[in-house]
């Protein structure tokens, strides 16, 4: 791949593959029992994070190639039409349902709301709707990224990758004291990517990462510091998990390059049944404790995590995840086109003449 087809190429299907099975993973790291323990799957959401600082910064400079600079409020609004509606029909849901079992106040749902409302979940973390910490941090990410890296004029390749890698160093150093740092450090690993394939010399260093046999060997290294996680820290004296799991998302964004060039891999991650999933592991994933409910209700034998309890409420989770695709997330994505379509893009900034 070159890089005028890098920049050309304008979707990568097979980071809907990555996403399907980072959603499967967490789904199995809370359903699945022991069994699946080796499998870490919580990590999947780094991967979620990843690939979120990867795409978003990765729009955002190609804004600012097509239009001179990026609109902050367009991109608000994409991201609140996006995010935000799921999200509260997601909530309420699990309000409906804990107040109907007569849990909405002992489960510490009810008094955990104005943390949920407001995205500060990640400080107020509840066994219902749990997952919804990684909203909290996201959102802010979303808020303070784009300020930094778009919201000043004639800031180059090089300062934002200095500003990128500084964030990265920063986070990193504060995860003793605000252990949320490592999740934010993750999101801006996938930004410097982003950063550093739209730049051509940037692109010129990664590329080696674009051979689809460079993309086998660092999925296979994801894989083995995924499987043997614990071990790695305990080895290397890693408390938390801080390295291992830096290194974790390093890994997953070196594998990008391979991913949106093509190759066996991409193919794989690219096939149809993955992509519907992909699509969709954002419902899956908020979804998924609703559905384990639902699955231990109609079925009560399942009611325990196991590996065919994963599998169940995979499938259970997918179905809800597809009505709310179909229902929230399509039309109201849709909606803010339209309304980001009605708001002219900034005038491109012009180059001083020299004198």
């Amino acid at each position: 791949m070159t890089h005028e087809t890098y920049l050309a190429t304008r979707r990568f299907p097979a980071l809907d593959g990555v996403r399907a099975i980072a959603a499967v993973l967490v789904v199995v790291f809370h359903f699945g029992g022991a069994a699946w323990v080796r499998a870490n799957g919580w990590i999947g959401v780094h991967v979620f994070f990843v690939l979120s600082g990867f795409l978003i910064t990765t729009l955002a400079l190609r804004e600012e190639d097509r239009a001179g600079r990026v609109s902050l409020k367009n991109f608000y609004l994409r991201r609140a039409f996006r995010i935000l509606p799921v999200y509260y029909v997601v909530l309420g849901i699990f309000v409906v349902v804990t107040a109907a079992r007569g849990e909405l106040r002992s489960s510490g749902l009810f008094g955990a709301l104005p943390w949920f409302a407001t995205f500060l979940n990640e400080f107020h973390v509840v066994g219902v709707f749990g997952v919804a910490w990684t909203l909290g941090v996201e959102q802010k990410f979303y808020l303070v990224w784009p300020l930094l890296a778009f919201g000043v004029a004639g800031l180059g390749f090089l300062k934002r990758i200095g500003l990128s890698a500084g964030l990265v160093v920063a986070l990193v150093a504060l995860v003793p004291v605000l252990p949320y740092s490592g999740a934010y450090a993750s999101i801006v690993i996938g930004c410097t990517v982003a950063i550093v394939l739209h730049h051509r010399k940037g692109f010129a260093v990664l590329k080696p990462f674009t051979h689809p046999v460079a993309g086998l060997v660092v999925a296979a290294v994801i894989v083995v510091v995924q499987v043997f996680f614990t071990d790695l820290t305990v080895a290397l004296h890693d408390d938390g998990g801080v390295a291992v799991g830096t290194a974790y998302a390093v890994l997953v964004a070196l594998l990008l390059p391979s991913l949106v060039a093509g190759g066996p891999l991409s193919r794989v991650l690219s096939l149809k049944p993955l992509q519907f999933i992909g699509e969709r592991s954002y419902s899956l994933y908020l979804i998924q404790s609703i559905a384990g409910w639902t699955l231990a209700g109609l079925v009560p034998h399942l009611a325990h995590p196991r590996t065919l309890t994963a599998v169940g409420v995979t499938a259970v989770a997918l179905l809800m995840a597809d009505l709310l695709c179909r229902w929230v997330e399509l039309p109201m994505i849709a909606l803010g086109r339209r309304v980001t379509a009605k708001r002219p893009e900034p005038a491109p900034v012009k180059e001083p003449v020299p004198a």
